[in-house]
């Protein structure tokens, strides 16, 4: 019987097909895949941790794919792919966005949009509008396109089961992007893990300013999330009793500004009518939440017993830490505009039966006054009348017609939109 790794050859003797095999051209192979889009540039390390290959290996390969063209230099030791595969049937995925006018759901649909196109696959945008009616019809209209797959932005957990279940059913794969959904391929942020980095720099702020002395800490919560986006708080709280450990000792004071500046600048006014505490550390849930906690401080002349921790590394955030009177210590950012890329070579590896781990976590950075300019050189260009309208205009602050959040700490940060929720993934 003749062995399935086996071919024939000239009616001989059945030989395995690993003889036929070449390992040099395999590894060629494998550093040509470790572009992941095209104009991307890799430096050697970079290559070697993606391909697993020894460094003096990696090179030789690479000099010699150079000098038959295709690879080409593109920066000092960086390396970039001019090889172009053979066009394959065009890809047709479905992204239901959080919501159209929250600012970080349009970056990331702006980003998608710029990383489908680099790879030459369509994408059809539709709107959930933070609503669950919104989120269901859209799923509907995805399957009747019949796209190859769908990526998912939406934040409430009660919905996640149904739309999984109906794309299970149609047979498309899912990516979920802030909200676990069944059966899923999550892609959003490590919400504990951010917040308790987060918690732990403003720990560190409190020893340097307030000789580690805390009476009180306050969490701006959004009740109404799942316990994903609310791990985001539990580690911020968890970040500063590790970094301060006799802040275990403080009062801790949880509000619900539904993750929207409004509600927050109210939670916060109110609670300060009977707070007698004289040094506080606020962690937030996103941006607007947290300005929404300063401004009820410095309406009531007592900006001074603050220290704000936040999550977005949103617009408003960012243009608040460069106020040089702040006390918002610093915001976690979690770059949705960078996230088409790493979104895209996911859908791509699914619909080819690559293999991908059940959840990809987006990167985040603590943005501080001392950083924030290198990681958005550009901000300047937008004005501050741009930022008042922001935080003001608001259709988060209320619920919208399903009683839902309007932006509700979506990936993780969704709330820079308008006083909206603008997070959390």
């Amino acid at each position: 019987m003749t062995d399935e790794h086996a071919i024939e050859v000239g009616g001989s003797t059945p030989r395995p097909v690993r003889g036929y095999v070449v390992d040099a051209v395999m590894r060629a192979c494998d550093l040509l895949d470790a572009f992941r889009s095209q104009g991307e540039c890799l430096t050697l390390r970079e290559l070697v941790q993606r391909t697993g290959m020894n460094k003096a290996t990696a090179f030789r390969l690479l000099f010699t794919l150079e000098r038959r063209g295709l690879v080409e230099r593109c920066g000092r030791g960086e390396y970039r792919s001019r090889f172009r595969p053979l066009k394959r049937g065009r890809y047709k995925l479905g992204f239901a966005a959080l919501d159209s006018a929250s600012i970080f759901s349009q970056e990331v649909t702006a980003s998608l949009r710029r990383a489908a196109a680099d790879e030459e696959i369509d994408i059809l945008v539709l709107d959930n509008r933070y609503s669950v009616k919104a989120a269901l019809r859209n799923i509907e209209v995805l399957i009747k396109e019949r796209v190859n797959l769908v990526i998912e932005f939406q934040n409430r957990e009660e919905v996640a089961l149904v739309i999984a279940s109906k794309l299970h059913d149609a047979g498309i794969p899912l990516v979920a992007l802030g909200t676990p959904h069944p059966g899923a391929t999550y892609y959003g942020i490590d919400n504990y893990k951010a917040g308790f980095v987060g918690g732990n720099y403003l720990a560190k702020w409190a020893k340097q300013n307030w000789g580690g002395k805390v009476d009180e800490i306050i969490l701006m919560d959004v009740s109404a999330a799942g316990p994903l986006l609310r791990s985001r708080v539990s580690g911020i709280l968890d970040g500063i009793q590790e970094g301060l450990p006799s802040s275990r000792m403080a009062r801790t004071t949880h509000l619900d500004g539904n993750g929207v500046f409004a509600r927050s600048l109210e939670a916060v006014r109110k609670h300060l009518r009977t707070m007698r505490s004289e040094r506080v550390l606020v962690g937030a849930i996103n941006d607007p939440s947290a300005l929404g906690a300063l401004r009820a401080f410095e309406e009531a002349g007592r900006a001074e017993n603050c220290g704000v921790i936040s999550q977005d590394g949103s617009f408003v955030g960012r243009t608040e830490l460069r106020r040089p009177s702040t006390r918002l210590v610093g915001s976690m950012a979690f770059f949705p505009e960078q996230y088409g890329r790493d979104i895209i070579r996911l859908a791509i590896d699914i619909l080819n039966h690559n293999m991908v781990p059940p959840a990809v976590f987006a990167k985040h950075r603590l943005l501080t006054r001392e950083n924030v300019d290198r990681f958005y050189p550009n901000d300047i260009i937008l004005s501050m009348a741009k930022l008042e309208t922001l935080l003001l205009r608001s259709p988060g602050a209320h619920s919208n017609k399903d009683g839902e959040l309007p932006d509700s700490v979506a990936l993780s940060a969704d709330l820079a939109n308008d006083g909206q929720p603008e997070t959390a993934n």
